[in-house]
């Protein structure tokens, strides 16, 4: 009888889809409000940067498994340390080691974010979606992965925006996944690189921007990457202009 007067094809909202959405922000406010964020800093790296070598030249399996659940754990509550971690990993472990750790730590945090978001906030945001909201979702519908090939290749887009559009955008679980994993590759490749250089900087005690550590090559090459990605729907709708 209580459900007597919910429209057909629509569920009741429960507050309880909110539960993962408050963790997740829950999980932000007491990283700074117990000072994590302290121990994520370029000085925090140079003054532990001889225990860390150590410990993963003597444990490096153990080390990288570490390594990706701290960055899984960070992606997941959208902590602002994903570039230092990202440049801690090539220093570590290698730009290619490095790369792959990041990857994976990112994909799996991502992943969690997406999940909790559609399950929480995606019927109802879609149901109450403007205009616009509904072009987007009608671009990924048509080539979801290209898309989000694409926003994860740009720089400008913040890594937990992309991790949420999708979710109330109609994207599969699937499609997100690989999108995340092969998209964020270049960008992650090139930090890591840069990572890996990082130790003479730290014995030069310079100081260090990480905005400054991409340089305008950089920056093309990951605009001609990101346009490489939009390929598939440009010539779609090239196509669909002609017909």
């Amino acid at each position: 009888m209580g459900d007597a007067s919910i429209p057909p094809g629509r569920r009741r909202f429960s507050p309880w889809r909110l539960l993962p959405v408050l963790v997740l922000l829950a999980g932000l406010v007491l990283f700074f409000a117990l000072g994590f964020d302290r121990y994520f800093t370029l000085a925090a790296l140079r003054e532990h940067r001889a225990m860390l070598t150590d410990w993963v030249g003597q444990h490096l399996l153990l080390a990288v498994l570490a390594f990706m659940a701290i960055y899984a754990v960070s992606t997941t509550f959208s902590l602002p340390i994903g570039s230092l971690l990202t440049l801690t990993g090539g220093f570590l472990f290698g730009a290619l080691l490095g790369t792959l750790a990041v990857v994976i730590g990112a994909t799996i945090g991502a992943t969690l974010v997406f999940l909790a978001a559609k399950t929480a906030l995606g019927d109802l945001l879609r149901a109450k979606a403007g205009p616009g909201l509904q072009k987007m979702q009608q671009g990924f519908a048509a080539n979801a992965l290209s898309y989000l090939l694409f926003l994860r290749l740009v720089p400008a887009f913040p890594f937990w925006l992309v991790n949420l559009a999708p979710a109330f955008l109609g994207v599969s679980l699937r499609t997100f996944i690989l999108g995340t994993f092969v998209g964020i590759i270049p960008g992650t490749f090139v930090y890591a690189f840069l990572g890996r250089g990082l130790g003479q900087i730290l014995d030069a005690g310079q100081d260090i921007s990480l905005r400054s550590l991409l340089t305008p090559q950089i920056v093309v090459a990951l605009a001609l990457l990101a346009v490489f990605a939009l390929l598939p729907v440009l010539y779609k709708k090239f196509r669909g202009n002609k017909i």
